[in-house]
């Protein structure tokens, strides 16, 4: 499966995404449904209040991704303990523009 993460713009300058890219190719944590999948994607939601990461999840769409999913740094907090306040609308917004025909998945890690 070939997936595109959108994160948190805030967190780019304390995680370079390690972790998500190790658990998207191990195929482990929320990756343990689909399996190993290949990153085709890692962008920022673009800032708050997140409004880019819905044209950034329909681009990588475009481009062959068959599920988006969100970073841990926006669900959780990862690793500022703070997550996004916008989060619910931002998912809700991508899952609006893409339909029932992608797969969403909110955290990584």
């Amino acid at each position: 499966m070939k997936v595109g993460i959108i994160r948190c713009q805030l967190t780019e300058d304390m995680c370079p995404g390690s972790t998500d890219f190790k658990v998207a190719r191990e195929g482990t944590l929320a990756f343990e449904e689909t399996g190993p999948v290949e990153i085709i994607g890692f962008l920022s939601c673009g800032g708050c209040s997140g409004k880019k990461a819905v044209t950034r999840a329909k681009m990588m769409v475009d481009r062959g991704a068959e599920a988006i999913v969100f970073a841990s740094c926006m669900k959780n907090g990862n690793p500022i303990g703070y997550p996004c306040p916008h989060f619910a609308a931002i998912k809700g917004a991508v899952e609006k523009m893409l339909g029932p025909g992608t797969k969403i998945i909110d955290w990584t890690h």
